[in-house]
């Protein structure tokens, strides 16, 4: 599997953007898929995943409320679609995906993004 994020830019504090990570290889209607982000200087860390037969989220503490993750798996497209941004939340930002729920919870993903950057300006 191949994913491809996209999405990321420049926006002002309490903006909006929409990321997207689209795959090719294979259907990620039976992948867990999930968010992450590295901010500059600091480790990468856990944003949010989606389960693939529930449709289950979870999202770390610090963006609840202001994100959300979805797919369309019509479009073999998973998304994370944040809102009030902060500056915080300025990060490269990646999309993983695995068939294990655990293991891509933890930060494994037999499937990375190259990454797009998001930067929130003050």
């Amino acid at each position: 599997v191949q994913l491809q994020a996209s999405g990321g830019g420049l926006v002002q504090a309490g903006g909006s953007l929409r990321l997207s990570c689209t795959a090719s290889g294979r259907t990620i209607s039976t992948l867990f898929m999930g968010w992450f982000r590295q901010a500059p200087g600091k480790e990468r860390e856990f944003v949010a995943v989606l389960t693939w037969n529930e449709g289950s989220t979870y999202l770390r503490d610090s963006v609840k409320g202001r994100f959300t993750i979805s797919r369309d798996n019509a479009k073999n497209t998973a998304y994370l679609q944040m809102n009030s941004l902060k500056p915080e939340d300025t990060a490269v930002y990646y999309c993983a995906a695995d068939s294990c729920y655990s293991r891509i919870l933890l930060g494994g993903g037999d499937y990375w993004g190259q990454g797009t950057l998001v930067t929130v300006s003050s």
